[in-house]
């Protein structure tokens, strides 16, 4: 009998979890809206009925313009046009239209799932899909009610089209923004009809972003536009050191600088405040500091890695376990053992981190690009001394997220309030301040993908197919120190840490999958596709190899291996038949890598065509193939594979975080290079058709392109890639 234990990093605990830590789902709250006209609820309706007001989601105005309040933050993934597309299907609005806001932060718009408002987890579509789509079917109906009250006719002999209701025997019709007031007066309905997927009109079809007119002509306020009346620039000089503190400083220089006002000593630093950012910055390269640097000054890459190799050799907290696998290596016919290197990855966002606070005794106003609402709001609350309800937080868009927006100690925004307390205390009257991080500050003193050393060992029999596998991985817990330890440790098991590799795919009679969490002071966080950025490339990357340890072909391999009711397989077969797989002549010097993962239930596969071009890897052409159930907007989808895809590859060809004597060596684009505009491969997204409910899209993307390229490379030289980043590496 088979001793079998497995740890999955399922969701389901996280959500349960989550939601009892922060506050469960709120149903049927009531929220008053400004302007316009509001939908409102007389009766909340229970939780059971599982019917989310109106009122919150839409406001229509006379003009028949809908504004439709968005609860997820925007950050280039496309939510302000997916989740109105959702709200307006069941509305029958006309999406011409349509207008988009971003929520304030109430329990109404909290995630369905993790009870707390926030975006990630690419959840966004998948937690909204009912809510919206029953939050727009509920103002149908309350205005097609209101509609035959005014006519005098039966409900259902009326029917609501582009932004109207109309009655079929009279011909008489009402715009929306007409019945708005009269609608808003009524109860919700209990029970909501949604449509059948057949009878949409909008959904699945590809619709142009409705954010993007703003951001081409300049209107839409990112974090880094937000100014107030007298308001200051704030820049910190944080420790060179991950933990270090003050010890003295000198500001006397500094402040010398024209427009600078001050110089505060704050917990993570010394705040430099000025009329604008370039006498902050110029006045804080000023600034005398004697730091406190404490054990974090020990630190190397060197060292750590090490440490890693050593505990990488030595069994670790199961994660996974099937079989005997021991055994099964002895008993292989052919067997392989390797060791993988991942370097720290910084998030390099965009928009470097920026937060503008007006804090007042009784009141605190904060406008910032931000995944974190809920959570933000009760660390600025805690830290100014008042109520989380006196905190009002106003979500700009993101200039690019990929999870350093959603940080569990809420730091950029704890931060700001600590400046702007510490300078109200000093000068006894608070003005508004804006704390601009520099992306050398972000780069060199902010949150980071793990470093990772993995080793495999796996072995085949006769046949080919695989019979052992064992992997141990090393790497820091995310989750470790946050409130959501608890939930998602369990018995040493970070389940992040494992997810893509304690959920391996493929028919394998033994496996073990064991984790080492060594404690270190850099801080880490979840990054695009969180513990799937590197368990992608390692499996894929160990399949391959095995498929060619038995002389087969790769896909044929993986498809041989894989269960056949496995939705793995059908994104697999998608994306070689588009590329050709096996019968597309490539040019002399090129060759196909494949790679196929499924995170955040959605299945990707990408086929990468590789050649090498002075000695240096040059990806010509990915073939992707997606599975993330039925789909809102392919346009949305194809961009995030493609955008998922190019974040994968910068990391796979480039990124790495190094430290020496604690210090982080890399500052910016320079040396934390990520894909130039030189380097950018042809991107083909293809779409599994598929009836499932929607799945997660804005991360699956970035996982499998790494492993693509590293098995087209040995496809190519017959050299093994197990480093990242590639350009480590030498190819002639």
């Amino acid at each position: 009998m088979n001793d079998m234990t497995v740890q999955d990093p399922s969701r389901r605990e996280f959500i349960k979890g989550s939601a009892a830590l922060m506050g469960g789902l709120v149903i049927g709250f009531y929220l008053p809206m400004k302007g316009g006209r509001a939908f409102a609820a007389e009766a909340p309706p229970t939780k059971a009925q599982q019917v989310y007001p109106p009122n919150a989601f839409i406001r229509i105005a006379p003009d028949d313009s809908i504004t439709i309040v968005v609860n997820k933050s925007e950050m280039g993934q496309g939510v302000y046009t997916s989740l109105p597309m959702l709200v307006a299907e069941e509305l029958e609005a006309d999406w011409s239209r349509i207008r988009v806001e971003a929520a304030p932060v109430a329990a109404v718009y909290n995630h369905t799932a993790f009870g707390i408002q926030m975006t990630g987890g690419s959840t966004s579509v998948a937690s909204s899909w009912d809510q919206m789509r029953r939050v727009g079917a509920s103002a149908r109906m309350m205005l097609i009610r209101a509609a035959a009250m005014q006519w005098g006719v039966p409900q259902s002999e009326c029917r609501a089209e582009m932004g109207q209701v109309i009655h079929a025997q009279s011909g008489r019709r009402l715009g929306y923004g007409a019945l708005a007031d009269a609608a808003a007066k009524l109860p919700l309905p209990v029970n909501v009809e949604l449509k059948q997927p057949k009878d949409f009109k909008l959904i699945g079809k590809p619709t142009r972003r409705l954010d993007t007119p703003e951001k081409i002509n300049g209107t839409a306020q990112f974090g880094l536009d937000v100014n107030l009346p007298g308001m200051l620039t704030v820049l910190v000089a944080r420790s060179p050191v991950f933990g270090g503190r003050v010890k003295h400083y000198d500001a006397t220089e500094a402040l010398k600088v024209a427009g600078v006002q001050g110089a505060y000593q704050v917990p993570t630093g010394v705040a430099v405040a000025a009329n604008g950012f370039w006498p902050a910055k110029v006045a804080r390269d000023l600034l005398e500091i004697e730091w406190d640097e404490g054990p974090g000054a020990a630190l190397s890459t060197p060292k750590m890695r090490e440490e890693y190799l050593a505990l990488a050799k030595k069994p670790g907290a199961v994660a996974r376990k099937e079989g005997d696998v021991v055994q099964g290596i002895k008993d292989a016919h052919k067997s392989v053992s390797a060791e993988y290197e991942l370097p720290f990855l910084a998030h390099a966002t965009m928009e470097p981190l920026n937060v503008v606070v007006d804090l007042k005794p009784d009141h605190c106003a904060i406008w910032t690009g931000t995944q974190f609402q809920t959570v933000d709001r009760d660390m600025a609350a805690k830290v100014a001394g008042l109520k989380p309800e006196q905190v009002e937080i106003h979500t700009t868009f993101l200039g690019g997220g990929f999870g350093r927006r959603a940080n569990p100690q809420s730091d950029f925004v704890v931060e700001a309030v600590q400046v702007a307390k510490a300078m109200k205390a000093a000068n006894k009257t608070a003005k508004p301040v804006k704390v601009v991080w520099t992306r050398e500050d972000d780069m060199r003193g902010g949150y980071y993908r793990p470093m990772w050393v993995d080793h495999i060992e796996a072995g085949i029999a006769k046949d080919g197919k695989p019979v052992a596998w064992k992997h141990t991985l090393v790497g820091q817990s995310i989750m470790a120190g946050t409130a959501f330890e608890s939930m998602m440790v369990k018995d040493g098991v970070d389940v992040t840490s494992v997810e893509g590799a304690a959920t391996l795919p493929y028919t394998i009679p033994n496996i073990r999958v064991d984790l080492h969490s060594p404690k270190h002071v850099v801080p880490v966080q979840w990054w695009r596709s969180v513990g799937h950025s590197h368990t992608a490339f390692i499996v894929e990357t160990m399949v391959d190899e095995l498929a060619h340890l038995a002389g087969k072909d790769p896909v044929a391999y993986r498809l041989g291996i894989l269960p056949a009711d496995s939705r793995y397989r059908g994104a697999l077969q998608l994306a070689a038949k588009k590329a050709g797989w096996g019968k597309k002549k490539l040019p002399k010097g090129h060759a196909y890598g494949a790679a196929v993962h499924k995170s955040f239930d959605s299945y990707v596969a990408q086929i990468a065509e590789v050649s090498l071009q002075n000695g240096k890897i040059r990806v010509h052409r990915v073939v992707a193939a997606v599975d993330c159930g039925m789909v809102v907007n392919p346009d949305g989808v194809r961009q995030q594979v493609e955008g998922g895809m190019v974040y994968g590859l910068s990391a796979a060809l480039h990124g790495a975080i190094t430290l020496e004597n604690g210090r982080v060596m890399q500052s910016n684009f320079n040396d934390y290079v990520t894909l130039r505009f030189s380097e950018m491969p042809e991107v083909e997204v293809h779409i599994v058709e598929s009836s499932e409910p929607p799945t997660g899209i804005g991360e699956p993307g970035t996982p499998p392109i790494a492993p693509a390229v590293a098995n087209a490379v040995f496809a190519l030289t017959g050299k093994r890639l197990r480093r990242m980043p590639f350009d480590r590496e030498t190819y002639v």
